[in-house]
């Protein structure tokens, strides 16, 4: 089984629909594939959650959910608040651990350091030995926060599978394009996707059917970045809208 982690470098940055777009990706190229949410905060008990909308986007795929906390906080603090017991990393690996699938993908909360429970998604990642996804927003301020996701992953030894802007504009201003062409630069590893924004709102078919337009030539969840590789060239089109 392989398995890919998806943290963003804050909240709000489009993980969920990449974690989608990568599910759709994975099961156009035949792999079966499972999709875990450790922790779901800010949504009440019955209420559709993250995965709901992972497997309307991608399709049905078997999914997990190891907690559901009411507040929208930080999962360590949401669970504080409500008494619920902590998620232990040894009980998180073991799930993931146990699900059956070619390709299971792990989207975490908030950023890499956010506490999912006792442990953070950098804690997963090294316990799995996984690669993690690093999805990214589009504008100004990207350049600092995705450099020190980047550093933190490096300073752990784990490795990156590539940088997916969560939601690039239809009309991007100039240092959404500047940024395109600084990330890899800076931090060494390439763009390998760029979801357009808005498209979080498509049915599936119309989903599945322009994912893999979305992702560089030759790129799949199942065969993550090398950093030894020099960065992808790759240069997406900017014309794509979700719209």
């Amino acid at each position: 089984m392989n398995t890919l982690l998806v943290t963003g470098t804050s909240t709000d940055v489009g993980k969920t629909v990449v974690t989608a777009a990568l599910t759709a990706l994975a099961r156009a190229e035949g792999l079966a594939v499972a999709v875990c949410k450790p922790a779901q905060t800010g949504v009440a008990p019955g209420e559709p959650g993250d995965l709901a909308e992972v497997r309307r986007l991608a399709g049905p795929v078997p999914t997990l959910e190891l907690a559901r906390y009411p507040e929208p906080l930080a999962p360590d603090t949401a669970a504080r608040r409500c008494g619920a017991p902590l998620l232990t990393l040894d009980e998180t690996a073991t799930a993931v651990r146990g699900l059956d699938a070619e390709l299971t993908v792990v989207e975490g909360a908030g950023g890499l350091l956010v506490r999912v429970g006792e442990f953070t998604l950098l804690d997963l990642a090294r316990e799995l030995d996984a690669p993690v996804l690093v999805v990214a927003a589009a504008g100004l301020g990207t350049l600092n926060h995705t450099e020190l996701t980047i550093r933190a992953l490096d300073a752990a030894g784990v490795r990156c599978a590539g940088v997916v802007i969560g939601a690039w504009p239809a009309e991007p201003d100039l240092a959404s394009l500047c940024n395109r062409e600084d990330l890899p630069r800076l931090t060494g590893v390439p763009i390998v996707g760029a979801v357009p924004a808005g498209v979080g709102a498509w049915d599936h078919d119309r989903f599945t059917a322009a994912v893999p337009g979305w992702f560089a030539p030759g790129w799949s969840p199942r065969l993550p970045f090398n950093s030894d590789s020099p960065p992808s060239t790759w240069g997406f089109d900017t014309s794509q809208s979700g719209t």
